[in-house]
């Protein structure tokens, strides 16, 4: 594919503009810009629902190197609502290639700059915080810069956005144990609420025995009571989690039902809401599959992968009683190493944790795999309880 020369401006709401060539779709897109820290993977952080609605910055100076295939998407489709990188591949060369990012970005109507220096806009965004910005190629890079900024500080803060419905699955379905190697029988079933899941979940838990039902994001408690579930799953997803009241008030029926339940990112943090703590917005986030945490219950370090803009604010040290305080003694079971925030809830007297980042990550470390098997021994005692008692009941 022979180089662009069509112009590319990215533009920040404090007024900064960098000028570069079109990669990808031509037009304008809007977004809040926020930069990731992986090397490898970008077709993984291009395919997380939970950047929808931002445009995200490679810090990694290569791009597209590998190109893009069926089989490493983590869904049906990308998500960013743009794309900065600072040097794109002028051709793929992996044998797994099935085309270029450039033409997987234009097909899918991504618009994305190339040529910046993202070192700078790292830089401005780490100072300043995640901004509203906006990617014009073509025709409309030809536009005057006031009006190009005016347009991109116009466009409503991610701050109060509520966006996990609009990535969520349409419809119920079932990811099955015996499509990802587990012989027998399955050992527990869940209900898995999709607010923006990546498929590397429902494939770890399947490939531990467990039958996973995915719902669509909007699914309330009875939707979860017809699964008849061993216990329920929230999942990673994008926006404000302080607009999440649906979701919140699911899970407290779910904890008042004495469920076992496991949430990742979005799902902590609407796990923390519905214990009663709030949710604040970072000032530029945890983007990246790099991130050192601390494990409260081992003392070890976790290296991790996250995508997160917000976060819960609830109490380190001691455990203390959840502000709801029907769901008894909370603690926070891992923290950052580089910045204190919260990345993981525990329930003492229920079977309920949650962590802030993403276990499951493809292209990233896999120090936290473990947390899919304590869900998994979490499940199969609920199950076993539930059948002892049933048995003693006959």
């Amino acid at each position: 594919m022979s180089p662009t020369t069509d112009p590319a401006l990215l533009v920040l709401e404090d007024g900064t503009v960098h000028r570069g060539r079109a990669y990808g779709a031509r037009g304008a897109t809007l977004g809040e810009a926020v930069f990731t820290t992986g090397m490898t993977g970008y077709q993984e952080t291009l395919t997380d629902p939970s950047y929808a609605g931002q445009i995200v910055v490679q810090t990694a100076p290569h791009i597209g190197n590998t190109g893009v295939n069926a089989q490493d998407r983590e869904s049906r489709a990308i998500w960013v609502a743009g794309y900065v990188v600072r040097d794109a591949a002028r051709r793929p060369s992996n044998w797994r290639s099935e085309r270029s990012l450039d033409e997987e970005l234009e097909t899918q109507g991504i618009v994305g700059i190339q040529d910046v220096d993202t070192r700078a806009i790292t830089r401005t965004l780490r100072t300043e915080g995640s901004m509203k910005a906006g990617v014009f190629s073509g025709e409309q890079a030809e536009r005057p810069v006031a009006e190009l900024l005016e347009q991109v500080r116009s466009q409503p803060s991610m701050k109060g956005q509520s966006l996990a419905e609009t990535v969520s699955a349409a419809e119920a379905y079932v990811v099955s144990p015996a499509e990802h190697g587990w012989a027998g029988e399955p050992v527990a079933r869940i209900a898995a609420l999709d607010l923006g899941m990546k498929a590397a979940t429902p494939r770890h838990l399947a490939a531990r025995g467990v039958e996973v039902h995915v719902l669509p994001a909007t699914a309330d408690f009875a939707a979860i009571q017809a699964v008849d579930p061993d216990g329920v799953f929230l999942s990673n997803g994008p926006g404000d989690p302080a607009t999440a009241d649906r979701q919140v008030q699911t899970l407290r029926e779910v904890l008042d039902a004495g469920l076992p339940f496991f949430g990742i990112c979005f799902g902590n943090q609407i796990f923390g809401r519905a214990l009663g703590f709030g949710t604040y917005k970072l000032p530029f986030g945890h983007r990246g599959p790099n991130q050192p945490v601390m494990v409260k219950e081992t003392g070890r370090v976790e290296i991790t992968s996250q995508n997160h803009g917000f976060a819960v604010d609830a109490p380190r040290g001691e455990a203390v009683e959840a502000p709801e305080s029907r769901y008894g003694r909370v603690e926070v079971s891992h923290w950052s190493l580089n910045d204190d925030v919260v990345e993981g809830l525990r329930l003492l007297d229920r079977p309920a944790f949650s962590v802030q980042f993403h276990p499951e990550a493809t292209a990233g470390p896999r120090d936290s795999l473990g947390l899919f098997d304590r869900f998994v021994a979490l499940l199969t005692e609920h199950r076993d309880s539930r059948s002892a008692r049933t048995a003693e009941g006959a």
